[in-house]
């Protein structure tokens, strides 16, 4: 019994660190697609197998600082999104959409990117961005190559790559696949 035990834990643990974890959702910066306190299953493996593509949802570390407000890697210009990233890697986890990836260029009108000159208005799952200086970038920036460029859904009110800049493919854990908590929002994403 006590080795069908420790078998079923290794398991579970291998299970968590190389295919499938669960995550919760921390705050209200992906409303109204994640609420705040929901939960998501994260597949670990796939960006083994395949590039992370615009419009996914991924789980990663952000860098260095951007937990405590701490904003950009380089110098901004005003009107300009971050381009470069602090370099040190945070043990914090993010949870937010990817809107550009390496090699684009990448300006934000009203909360929406603008990804090689076309802006993305078919966004159905975001909150409106509002008035925040954050809703217009009009400057543009480059996407270095091996990054990925992330925004919250709730475009208004998220601490995302606006700020602290693109994150490397290193720094991505996953992308989420499902939602499993609470019952009445149990889903794919």
């Amino acid at each position: 019994m006590v080795v069908i035990v420790a078998l079923a834990l290794g398991l579970a643990f291998a299970l968590q660190a190389w295919v499938v974890k669960p995550y919760k959702i921390p705050s209200g910066s992906m409303e109204p697609t994640l609420d705040v306190g929901q939960r998501v299953l994260v597949n670990r493996f796939i960006y083994h197998l395949e590039e992370p593509q615009i419009g996914d949802i991924v789980v990663f570390h952000p860098p260095e600082g951007a937990e405590a407000g701490v904003q950009c890697g380089a110098e901004v210009s005003p009107g300009e999104a971050c381009p470069k990233p602090t370099p040190g890697e945070s043990g914090q986890t993010f949870i937010k959409r990817i809107v550009a990836v390496g090699g684009d260029t990448l300006s934000v009108k009203e909360g929406h990117p603008v990804v090689n000159g076309v802006e993305k208005t078919d966004e159905p799952y975001i909150n409106p961005c509002g008035s925040s200086p954050i809703c217009n970038l009009p400057k543009t920036i480059r996407i270095p190559k091996g990054y990925f460029f992330m925004m919250g859904d709730n475009r208004g009110a998220s601490d995302d790559s606006r700020y602290w800049g693109p994150v490397p493919k290193a720094w991505l854990i996953g992308e989420a696949f499902f939602t499993y908590w609470p019952p009445d929002r149990i889903g794919t994403l």
